[in-house]
């Protein structure tokens, strides 16, 4: 991976959105939920204030709007502040 998230920050891939139907009816993308959830694919050094607590490889659940979504090499990626993740599942 050749983003490397600088200070607190972590790179979170999202779980995929499940796909679901109601009675024969096939929700659209843009009306599903999107995931709480997803794995922490790199993290960066924390601040002499925050010491990194997650690693690689964590399946991590996050806030509703937390982070900000990034598109790299066709994957879609969020990159938020460890303070956005609610735990570590």
């Amino acid at each position: 991976m050749s983003i490397k998230p600088l200070a607190d920050r972590v790179l979170v891939k999202p779980a995929t959105a499940e796909e679901k139907t109601i009675g024969g009816i096939i929700i659209p993308d843009s009306a599903k939920e999107k995931p709480l959830k997803g794995e922490v694919i790199a993290v960066g050094n924390g601040t002499k204030d925050e010491e990194m607590v997650l690693k690689a490889g964590d399946k991590v659940l996050y806030g509703k709007y937390a982070g900000t979504e990034i598109e790299f090499d066709g994957e879609q990626y969020l990159i938020m502040r460890q303070s956005d993740v609610l735990a570590i599942i």
